[in-house]
């Protein structure tokens, strides 16, 4: 028997929850994922203090005009930070450390203007997942946060997942791929999906693969039309390196179709307190160290895309 799915390209769509979805005209979202960096001290000691940064993560949300994005490493404080600098987005998702408010969340932020939440939830990468867990060889707690988004205007209707995979297990992230994809073949629903994060691992890796080969969903980049990457995602706050490895990933199902996809390296400035003091004392001299440091908002670069939803035809 013939149902109407569809497809959603750089933007996220999915069917609706009820009845079937016939848009005029493709639907567009702008889509990403954005490891924005715990805030600790040794951060704050070498210029990069959460309180410096935020804003500048706040401003190239709004300026990309990120429409639904997903979130790593951020505590509850800092996710607030972000919600006051941001007009308009709201979050979901729960502290990895006790389900509630402790610990590092993989919160998604939304335009509310544009998306409904019509259902949500959490679970761990672990052999346990509704239960505060560690999982197999993982040395932190690691957390999935979900969500069942619906166009406003569209009705287009569509399952969000988002998470930050272990940096030292690799048992835990091979696992924690089939877990994911355990979960989104139970989904009472069949809807279009995508799984976004900071998968710690690059496009080489097994449990990239797993995803990636999944007949699932595929790497955005992969399928994207036109591709502006001319950088990995981890800078470890250096604006001047370079690496071709991407760590942090979007995957789409089948119905999306991806139209642009980017890694954007956007930086700000701070002047460089060494060199005003040298200044001081040498007014005369030529300086010797620059005035000006570029600086990049968090050790992460964002994955940012452009998806379009379009009316496709299949059988099941």
């Amino acid at each position: 028997m013939k149902k109407i799915l569809y497809l959603i390209a750089p933007v996220l769509l999915v069917a609706s929850c009820g009845g079937e979805q016939k848009p005029e005209k493709p639907d567009t979202m702008v889509v990403a994922t954005y490891n924005i960096r715990q805030a600790n001290h040794g951060d704050s000691v070498a210029g990069n203090g959460w309180g410096q940064r935020a804003p500048h993560i706040a401003d190239l949300v709004k300026f990309h005009g990120f429409d639904i994005f997903g979130t790593q490493e951020g505590f509850q404080y800092m996710l607030e930070d972000l919600k006051s600098n941001l007009p308009g987005y709201e979050y979901i998702g729960v502290g990895r450390d006790n389900g509630s408010d402790e610990g590092e969340h993989a919160a998604i932020f939304y335009n509310t203007d544009k998306f409904d939440v019509l259902d949500s939830g959490d679970f761990w990468l672990s052999e346990t997942p509704d239960s505060v867990s560690f999982g197999w060889d993982a040395v932190c707690r690691r957390i999935c946060t979900w969500g069942k988004f619906r166009n406003k205007e569209t009705g287009f209707t569509f399952v969000y997942f988002n998470l930050h995979m272990d940096h030292v297990g690799v048992v835990a992230r091979a696992e924690s791929a089939k877990l994911i994809l355990d979960k989104i073949k139970a989904f009472p629903e069949p809807l279009p999906v995508m799984l976004s994060g900071d998968f710690n691992v690059d496009q080489n890796s097994e449990s990239y693969k797993l995803l990636n080969e999944s007949g699932i969903m595929r790497d955005a980049y992969e399928t994207s039309e036109f591709i502006y990457a001319k950088n990995g995602t981890f800078n470890n706050y250096n604006s001047q390196a370079y690496t071709d490895q991407r760590i942090d990933h979007i995957f789409m199902s089948p119905e999306f179709e991806v139209k642009k996809y980017g890694v954007l390296t956007d930086t700000y400035r701070t002047e460089n307190a060494e060199s005003v003091k040298e200044n001081a004392a040498n007014a005369p001299k030529e300086v010797k160290i620059s005035r000006w440091q570029a600086r990049t908002p968090s050790d992460h670069y964002p994955v940012m895309l452009v998806v379009e939803t379009k009316k496709v035809e299949s059988t099941k």
